[in-house]
């Protein structure tokens, strides 16, 4: 099944599996039977909200290895990088937070030790193989979570609500035939803003 189709599928047939904003992530909390980690510290040598330059780039790198740009756009067309960045700001999103980059660190840790390169730097046959170790890691691994977040933060940055930072020119709203259903069906209401819903009102999309 080619991307076009797999992603009609899952959003007119499978339509709980894409929650935007964060929503779905809300389940994919920590497993009680791991350690607790400290929470991360970061601090930022960029413009991102979340990221620092190298997170950025490897968030980049993973994301386009999820969805990669080929016949349509890609995830770092639609901007998916810059709609996890923003989401993880959600004050609800703290622990989501914390897992995600302290997966960030361990893909790159492992990328160094196979490979003896940054994740972001690997090919994408070595990007692919780093990412297939952590999605077929035990049920309940920190691997294993932190893919669950990748895959769906990335699912709902290209089909979410443009106003939350993903979704750039409604591509993934076009690829799944969104722009075929009508204005009022497929954009959000006048003068909408996803971020400032998310400082304000402290609700996902």
């Amino acid at each position: 099944m080619d991307r076009r189709s797999f992603l009609q599928r899952l959003t007119f047939f499978g339509g709980g599996v894409v929650l935007l904003g964060g929503g779905a992530c809300a389940k994919c909390a920590s497993p009680a039977s791991e350690t607790p980690e400290a929470p991360v510290a970061t601090t930022l040598d960029s413009p991102h909200l979340t990221f620092t330059g190298a997170e950025y780039a490897l968030v980049s790198a993973a994301c386009e290895r999820i969805l990669p740009r080929d016949e349509d756009p890609g995830a770092k067309d639609a901007d998916v990088p810059v709609y996890i960045d923003r989401m993880l700001q959600t004050p609800e999103l703290t622990r989501m937070r914390q897992d995600f980059i302290q997966g960030v660190a361990a893909l790159e840790r492992r990328s160094q030790r196979m490979f003896q390169v940054g994740f972001a730097q690997a090919t994408p046959a070595q990007q692919d193989e780093l990412l297939g170790i952590f999605k077929d890691s035990p049920a309940g691994s920190g691997e294993a979570h932190f893919f669950e977040l990748l895959l769906v933060l990335t699912m709902e940055g290209f089909l979410g609500d443009p106003s939350y930072g993903g979704n750039t020119g409604q591509v993934g709203w076009k690829l799944v035939g969104f722009d075929t259903v009508g204005t009022v069906a497929s954009a959000p209401p006048e003068g909408h803003d996803g971020s400032k819903c998310l400082r304000t009102c402290g609700r996902h999309p």
